[in-house]
């Protein structure tokens, strides 16, 4: 496959690890990523930062994903938004009494990366669709999968074709170029609640099921450059 496979649909980044994001028309992309995207965590006293899952590295925080986060205009110091969407104005107090926890703070990212894997995370819409129809009933979009892009793929692509990138470079309008190395291994935070996304076990089961728990194409970047809504996304 090569050519054209798609648009830019929407763009998502998320500045405080595991919080919701925010939606935007362009974002610049370095090495690292879409820049400021989860470059904040909420860490524990244990240097374990606040996830949908426990693992060596993240601890497991019930409630994040009912919060969200921005960049206000001009500043590079994130703002936590409470469930409601009001701002908060001591992201460390808030998050210690609306956790429960007394040693949890928000944190800039240092020497431990702050990403499960790799820098991005590209979804398609081909992929999307399948999962509604998948779970008929419950209310599906891609913030239960937290992408940086979503992809916009022509009529009749088959979902999952994400899986045919693998190992292909694209370019994203004229100077961003990524390269897709793997897809994402889903965990439980696929089925948790978010703002008006009502929590629901089927989602991880119609995943298991039907391709394994993985979903997406992440990709590292082999030329930074900006990204805009509507920009083509070509394999070479």
């Amino acid at each position: 496959m090569a050519g054209i496979v798609g648009t830019v649909e929407r763009i998502w980044r998320y500045p405080i690890k595991s919080t919701g994001g925010e939606q935007l028309q362009r974002a610049d992309v370095d090495a690292r990523g879409l820049v400021g995207d989860r470059l904040f965590a909420v860490r524990d006293g244990e240097g374990k930062f606040g996830s949908g899952k426990n693992t060596r590295r993240f601890r497991r925080m019930p409630g994040l994903l009912q919060l969200r986060s921005r960049y206000p205009d001009g500043t590079e110091q994130p703002e936590l938004l409470d469930a409601h969407g009001a701002p908060v104005a001591e992201p460390t107090a808030f998050l210690r009494g609306y956790l429960g926890r007394g040693d949890v703070e928000l944190a800039r990212e240092g020497g431990i990366s702050h990403f499960d894997q790799l820098p991005l995370s590209i979804l398609t819409t081909a992929t999307l669709d399948w999962v509604r129809a998948a779970v008929p009933g419950v209310p599906v979009d891609e913030r239960r999968f937290r992408p940086n892009l979503l992809v916009r793929t022509p009529p009749g692509t088959r979902p999952f074709v994400e899986d045919e990138w693998f190992g292909s470079k694209a370019w994203i309008g004229d100077a961003l170029c990524v390269e897709f190395v793997r897809s994402s291994e889903r965990c439980v935070m696929t089925n948790e609640a978010q703002q008006d996304l009502p929590r629901s076990p089927l989602v991880l089961r119609a995943l298991a099921k039907g391709h394994d728990t993985r979903l997406d194409a992440l990709a590292t970047v082999v030329s930074p450059g900006p990204v805009s809504l509507g920009q083509a996304v070509a394999l070479v």
